[in-house]
Formats: C-alpha cells, sequence, structure tokens
C-alpha cells in the first residue's frame, strides 16, 4: 500500500513538472507570436491606410487584394479550411478527440495580418487568441500525460496571448476562465499563471509600452448615473453588432461562389471606407486622434451625423469583413463602438444637460462596456482596458458600467458571437 501511494505521489510530481515546463515554453511562445502580430500589423497598416489616405484609389484596391490573398492562402496553403474563430477552441475543448491543428497557428497569423492590414474593419485579437490556444493544443498532444490536461494548456496559451497583446497578466487569466475554461482547478491556476508570468516577462524585457497613452486625473460622483446610462446603451449596441455579426454570416453562408463573397464583401467594405476613413482596419489610429482631441469637441450637426454613421456601420462592416473570408472577431471592433458612443453620449450630456463630465473617460468607460457586453466577461474587460491605458484611476466604474452593460446585453440577448449555436435544420 506504502509503495502504491509512493508511487503515484511520483508520478504526480513529474506529471507536474512536465506540465510546468511545458507551460513555461507554451507562455514564451505564445507572447512571442502575440508581439510579433501586433508590431507587425501596427507597422503595415498604418503605412497602407496613410497611403490610402493620401489617394482614395487604394480604399477600393485593398480590401479585394487583401481578402483574395487571404482565400488563395486558405484554399492552397491551409486544407481548403475557413476560420471558425473561437469557435475552434470550443470545439476543441467540448471534445476529449478533437484538436486545433498546427497549421491553425501559420493560418490565423497570417489571415489575421492580412485581414486588418489591408482595411478589413476588425482586430487581431481573435487570430492571436486561436494562434495561441493552438500552440496550447499541439503541446498537450506530445505526450499521453497531458492529454486529459488539454483545455488547460490551451488556456494556458490562450492567456499568455491576450497578456502580451494587452499588457495585463489578470486579463489574461481571466479571459481563459469567464470565457473558454468557465471553472479553476490547481492544473488551470498552474499552467495558466507560469504561462502568463513568461510572456508578462517577456514584454516587460521588450519594455512595450500601453496602446493608448492617456492621462486620467480623476473621475467626478456626480457622473456615476451617466455611467450607468452609458452602461445600458453600449449593452444595447454590443447585441447589434452581434446579431449583425450572425445575420450577416448567415446570409454569406448561403453564398456558394468565393468570389461572388470577396466582390460583394470589398465593395461594402471600400464604400464604408470612402465614407468613414476612420473605419480601416482595427481602428485604433481613430480611436487615438479622438484621444486626443476629446476635449475640444464641439456638437455639430457633422460631428453627430459622423458617430451615428460610424456607430451604425461598424458592426455591418465588421460582419462583412468576417463573413466574405477575413479573420477576426469583436475584440477590436467592441472597444471602438465603445469609444465612439462614449465621446457622443459625454458631449451630448455637456451640451444639452450641463452635465459637465469628462469625455475622456467616457471613452476609457464605454470601451470597456461594450467589450464586457459583447463578450460576457466584464472582469476580462475592466483589467483588460486598465491594461491597455496602464491606469486604474477609473477602475471602480469600469467595474460597475461593465456588470451594467453585460446584464443589460443578456437580457435583451442571451448569447453573444461565440456562444450562439444557430438550431438544426430538419
Amino acid at each position: 500500500m506504502n509503495t502504491t501511494t509512493h508511487l503515484r505521489k511520483n508520478h504526480k510530481k513529474i506529471t507536474l513538472q512536465k506540465l510546468s515546463i511545458v507551460s513555461i515554453v507554451i507562455g514564451f511562445l505564445c507572447a512571442f507570436l502575440a508581439v510579433s502580430l501586433k508590431h507587425l500589423t501596427e507597422h503595415y497598416e498604418e503605412i497602407l491606410f496613410h497611403k490610402a489616405t493620401v489617394n482614395w484609389i487604394f480604399f477600393i484596391i485593398f480590401p479585394v487584394f487583401g481578402l483574395s490573398v487571404i482565400y488563395l492562402l486558405r484554399h492552397y496553403l491551409f486544407k481548403k479550411k475557413e476560420n471558425k474563430g473561437i469557435k475552434e477552441i470550443f470545439e476543441s475543448t467540448g471534445s476529449p478527440t478533437k484538436k486545433i491543428p498546427v497549421y491553425k497557428i501559420p493560418s490565423h497569423f497570417f489571415n489575421g495580418l492580412l485581414t486588418v492590414v489591408f482595411g478589413g474593419s476588425t482586430g487581431i485579437e481573435v487570430s492571436t487568441v486561436v494562434a495561441s490556444a493552438a500552440i496550447g493544443s499541439v503541446a498537450q498532444q506530445k505526450e499521453n500525460v497531458f492529454k486529459r490536461h488539454k483545455t488547460e494548456l490551451i488556456c494556458a496559451g490562450i492567456a499568455a496571448g491576450i497578456t502580451a497583446l494587452f499588457s495585463s497578466p489578470i486579463a489574461g487569466m481571466l479571459f481563459a476562465f469567464e470565457v473558454i475554461s468557465k471553472k479553476v482547478t490547481k492544473t488551470f491556476a498552474l499552467t495558466t499563471g507560469l504561462s502568463v508570468a513568461i510572456a508578462y516577462a517577456f514584454i516587460l524585457i521588450l519594455d512595450e509600452k500601453p496602446l493608448f497613452e492617456v492621462s486620467i486625473a480623476t473621475w467626478h460622483l456626480h457622473a456615476f448615473p451617466y455611467f450607468l446610462l452609458l452602461g445600458v446603451l453600449a449593452g444595447a449596441n454590443s447585441v447589434y453588432l452581434t446579431k449583425c455579426v450572425l445575420y450577416i454570416k448567415g446570409r454569406f453562408t448561403k453564398i456558394d461562389n468565393h468570389a461572388t463573397k470577396i466582390i460583394i464583401g470589398s465593395v461594402i467594405i471600400s464604400a464604408s471606407l470612402l465614407l468613414f476613413p476612420q473605419l480601416y482596419g482595427e481602428g485604433y489610429h481613430a480611436v487615438k486622434t479622438l484621444f486626443a482631441s476629446s476635449e475640444s469637441v464641439v456638437l455639430t450637426t457633422s460631428f453627430v451625423l459622423t458617430m451615428i454613421g460610424i456607430l451604425f456601420l461598424k458592426p455591418i462592416i465588421t460582419s462583412i469583413t468576417l463573413a466574405s473570408g477575413g479573420d477576426g472577431g469583436v475584440f477590436a471592433p467592441s472597444m471602438f463602438i465603445g469609444a465612439f458612443l462614449g465621446l457622443l453620449v459625454a458631449t451630448v450630456l455637456n451640451t444639452f444637460f450641463d452635465a459637465n463630465v469628462i469625455p475622456l473617460n467616457f471613452m476609457i468607460i464605454g470601451m470597456a462596456a461594450m467589450l464586457s457586453a459583447s463578450i460576457h466577461a466584464p472582469f476580462t474587460a475592466l483589467f483588460l482596458i486598465c491594461g491597455l491605458i496602464n491606469d486604474y484611476t477609473l477602475f471602480f466604474p469600469i467595474l460597475i458600467v461593465c456588470l451594467v452593460s453585460k446584464t443589460t446585453a443578456q437580457l435583451i440577448y442571451p448569447y453573444t458571437v461565440y456562444t450562439y449555436q444557430p438550431k438544426p435544420i430538419n
């Protein structure tokens, strides 16, 4: 009996050691992938967007070129299989036999990059998440002892990828828990903790800067009811985004010809970009511009029409990008919409109700609220946005508004783009 107990303890110790080593490797590889994809995307998106603003013809050329190259890569290099985004992860973690194949790493990396830099109105976050998950999935296939810890190793990859993208280890762990795993075990804590620690150490060594460099002085208690209003509006807008993605993807699946999908998609994307260049790619360039000018914004007819047009079109053009073959998800679109919504609400309140609120605060809280409502993960959104700006001054109002926006979204529509399951056709 003592011998059996000793053998079990020894086996458990060896298993934990192996899991620790593989988690460290996963953390480094996923962080390296995420940082590489982020910088490549920022670099080439800035160049190509500038070209398009100088010569409008590129707003027409870039989307059709990007979607065509993605299709050719998918058809000839990546086994003719479309990327399903985070649903690929759910399919893998929900089945003992289903794996995320190794080719999904370059597939999501290159397709995500090409989608955004050529004007597709989405972001690289979901591409990074799935590619990181694939690294974790491949790792669990290498030894029999890892096979029963597939979900934990996939979550380790995802958590490291999110940490590297947003400089927030807590957001990485919370996203892996709130969206993917839904439960915490000792193995989950070990694998994600180690991978996140390595990923965070990696970006500290590289001296990665926050995506948005803003200065938040304070927030005022009298603005709290208005924050709650923003939370409700963000919840409603997130449902609009979700339903747009589900509806438009459903319509495009009925089109058998890929060339037709690309042509329809690129025409709509190009027309939208010509109207509102702010919709190009992730849209973070537009958000940075708004951050810089938020205090000096004046409520004019032109401003209102631009804001309403962008809030209306962004979910549609994001859905079109994804449905016509682009790679990405709702992370960046949600934050983009939240920033524009927050600025519009603050400007209206200050102009018509003399609310004396701080527009910058509303933009940041709006970003968190939209993300929380879109993925039903309020704590992930809280730490992710605080990590993005490297400031926790708005921690409490962001927390409350994220809970309000998520609750509002769930009351209106209980699904996200990740959790919705189409009804089977009889």
